[in-house]
């Protein structure tokens, strides 16, 4: 199996002195191709700054980070600008689309930065929000969708440049569980395709719907290989 994310000694602090804070202490963590986690942990657990440095969107302090057995850990920030776009899609709690554009426009966005021609990045978003279930809403703006629907936007857009990681922060944190339910069943159709997804969530019912939870705490990995059957009694103590 491919390795998609592969964590070596990862160490994150912030900080010198008495300020000193280490968020992540001595990480390691494999998922491989095909996957679907979660990872959780308590408030200050590391679980955020993880998903910041397995995004590229942090440099970690000390260890190796491989995405997609790239060795990304300490590149620029341009490379790693270049790396998310060509190989991260990510799903945000709050959905960040631009008000101004269309579904289809903001879908569109990710393909003008990775140099793709106008007609195909109008048909690879047709598709991709097909693909999500708004085959007719392509010309709605974001005021004109509802927060499910917005998150399904946001979902075809992470998904556009057919990354080789889905990468969600919260995608369920201002949803209703009826919505929440909807948009995870797109997660699961998605793995389900092959595609990789690590999601970040503070909410047992959501991480109960993943095939395997890395949980957190102090900075570190407690139970990496975690079923979701069991984190109840793992949140208890």
């Amino acid at each position: 199996m491919q390795k998609i994310i592969q964590l070596e000694h990862i160490s994150k602090i912030y900080g010198a002195g008495n300020t000193e804070v280490r968020a992540l202490l001595d990480v390691n963590l494999i998922v491989e191709s095909g996957e679907y986690c979660a990872i959780m942990g308590p408030s200050g657990s590391g679980k955020s700054t993880a998903m910041n440095v397995i995004g590229c969107l942090d440099r970690p302090t000390d260890g190796q980070y491989y995405l997609d057995g790239e060795d990304v850990a300490q590149l620029e920030d341009d490379q790693l600008a270049h790396i998310r776009n060509r190989k991260i899609g990510f799903v945000f709690q709050q959905f960040h689309l631009l008000p101004q554009l269309s579904a289809i426009e903001n879908v569109m966005l990710p393909m003008v930065y990775a140099g793709v021609p106008t007609q195909e990045r109008r048909d690879r978003a047709a598709e991709a929000l097909t693909r999500v279930g708004l085959a007719n809403r392509l010309n709605n703006r974001p005021n004109q969708l509802s927060g499910g629907q917005q998150q399904r936007v946001a979902i075809a857009r992470a998904i556009v440049n057919r990354p080789v990681l889905l990468l969600a922060d919260e995608p369920t944190g201002a949803l209703d569980s009826h919505t929440t339910q909807e948009v995870m069943n797109i997660f699961a159709e998605l793995n389900a395709s092959g595609m990789t997804v690590v999601m970040v969530t503070h909410e047992p019912e959501v991480a109960r719907l993943t095939h395997r939870v890395v949980w957190f705490r102090d900075g570190q990995v407690i139970h990496s290989h975690l079923a979701p059957t069991e984190l109840a009694q793992v949140a208890a103590v």
